[in-house]
C-alpha cells in the first residue's frame, strides 16, 4: 500500500471466510450492507468475474433509487479476493471522474477469530486520494464494513 496514493481499512470479522464471501457475492446479501444505513441499496448487476459488471443503485428513503456505482471487476478469486474499478464502467467504457476514480481490492484471509478482512483503495494521484479521504472514505467504508460484520456475525 502506498500511503501517498492509497487508503485502507482492516478488520477481523468474527465469521467464517465463506460467510463473508457470500455476503459479497449474493446480491440479496450485498444489498443489506453495501451502503451506509439508513440508505438502501439495489444491486442491478453483479457479474463476479474479471471484466464483469458491478452496478448498484442508492435510495435515501427506499422509494426512488438513483445511480450509485457503475464499475467493472478486474479480478475475482473465490473466497480470497475481489478487485473492481470505477475507472471503467460496466460496459467497459471510460467512466466519469466523479466523485473520484479508484480501484478497490478486498482480500479475505482465515484468522483464528474468523476472517481477516482488508480493503485497499488505490488512486491515480495524491489529489484523488485526498479528495476521497475528504469525501469520507473512513466513515463510509468503515460504516459498510461494520454493517458487513454485523450481517455475517449474525448481529443484524
Amino acid at each position: 500500500m502506498n500511503p501517498d496514493l492509497d487508503l485502507g481499512l482492516e478488520r477481523i470479522i468474527r465469521a467464517p471466510r465463506a460467510t463473508v464471501w457470500r455476503a459479497w457475492t449474493d446480491p440479496s446479501r450485498l444489498e443489506q450492507w453495501w451502503v451506509p444505513a439508513p440508505s438502501r441499496c439495489r444491486v442491478e448487476r453483479l457479474d463476479l468475474r474479471a471484466g464483469g459488471a458491478f452496478v448498484t443503485r442508492l435510495s435515501e428513503d427506499g422509494s426512488e433509487f438513483v445511480p450509485h456505482l457503475n464499475a467493472c471487476f478486474l479480478a475475482v478469486d473465490e473466497l480470497e479476493r475481489i478487485v473492481f474499478t470505477n475507472a471503467i464502467d460496466s460496459t467497459w467504457r471510460p467512466a466519469s471522474r466523479t466523485p473520484v476514480v479508484m480501484t478497490a481490492a478486498i482480500t479475505l484471509n482465515d484468522h483464528p477469530d474468523g476472517t481477516d478482512y482488508r480493503i485497499v483503495v488505490r488512486h491515480g494521484d495524491p489529489e484523488a486520494r485526498a479528495q476521497h479521504e475528504k469525501l469520507g472514505f473512513a466513515d463510509g467504508w468503515g460504516t459498510v464494513t461494520a454493517q458487513l460484520a454485523a450481517l455475517t456475525e449474525g448481529r443484524q
